[in-house]
């Protein structure tokens, strides 16, 4: 999947090229006692009198990004993860990678850093209905939905004229055509309904109607966007056999 130029927020630039530097080199944290496994090549004992080869250890590797307590919210049955990395805890930039997770290897990028645009003030982890902020977890992407036709996605896809976008954003860009393609996430929703689905579990006051959707070139109510293509890349990519999930807020929010 390649990436489409743009412009990225200097922090976020910064931590989406730790994730590419570091992503496949196993990264800090803890290894998963399951994906530590000795390499064939070790023997018990070598030629007579002497020590044998070491027994390398292969340990997984984490999303760099991530924090103990962050990680610590995924489950092992998540084997796809949307990792969205904002600026700051006030900026409305931000940047996301795709990463899949091998049963030895661990966590693997499988995409290019993409910008994005999150809400208008930035990030929360106390999300309340129009603070313009983003809520910051590990949320489930189950179901899927849009104006324009299924792009081939394996999730759930309810194509509606409903998935209307009037009107302008926070900078006077039309919001036209921004949920085009939507992925619901899983903030204070029910899953495996429509996105256009408006029951809150947490109530109306915690917000709700939290999206991966189309980019209009600005900042959001609280969604995450990204470029058309992209979400046509992310809705073919996602398998609900993998569970996959967003994980999403600001740099030292998603590192503690």
């Amino acid at each position: 999947m390649s990436l489409r130029t743009g412009p990225f927020p200097a922090v976020a630039l910064a931590a989406a090229s730790l994730l590419l530097l570091t992503g496949c080199a196993g990264a800090t944290g803890r290894a998963a006692p399951a994906a530590e496994q000795k390499s064939a090549s070790a023997t018990a004992s070598g030629p007579a009198g002497q020590p044998g080869p070491q027994a390398q250890i292969v340990r997984a590797q984490e999303i760099p990004a991530l924090g103990p307590g962050t990680r610590a919210q995924l489950s092992p049955a998540n084997e796809q993860a949307v990792v969205v990395v904002g600026d700051d805890a006030d900026s409305n930039q931000s940047v996301a990678m795709l990463y899949e997770r091998d049963p030895v290897q661990g966590w693997k990028p499988v995409s290019d850093p993409w910008p994005a645009h999150n809400a208008l003030l930035g990030w929360t982890d106390d999300h309340r209905t129009a603070d313009h902020r983003s809520p910051i977890g590990v949320f489930g992407l189950t179901d899927a939905g849009g104006k324009l036709p299924d792009p081939g996605t394996k999730l759930p896809y309810d194509e509606a004229a409903a998935f209307d976008a009037p009107g302008t954003g926070f900078e006077g860009e039309p919001l036209e055509g921004s949920f085009d393609h939507v992925v619901a996430i899983n903030y204070n929703r029910e899953p495996g309904t429509t996105p256009l689905d408006w029951t809150r579990p947490l109530g109306s006051e915690k917000g709700g109607g939290i999206w991966i959707h189309v980019d209009h070139g600005g900042p959001t109510q609280g969604c995450v966007s990204l470029p058309l293509e992209r979400m046509k890349d992310l809705l073919r990519w996602l398998d609900p056999a993998k569970q996959p999930v967003v994980v999403m807020g600001d740099l030292a929010s998603l590192s503690r």
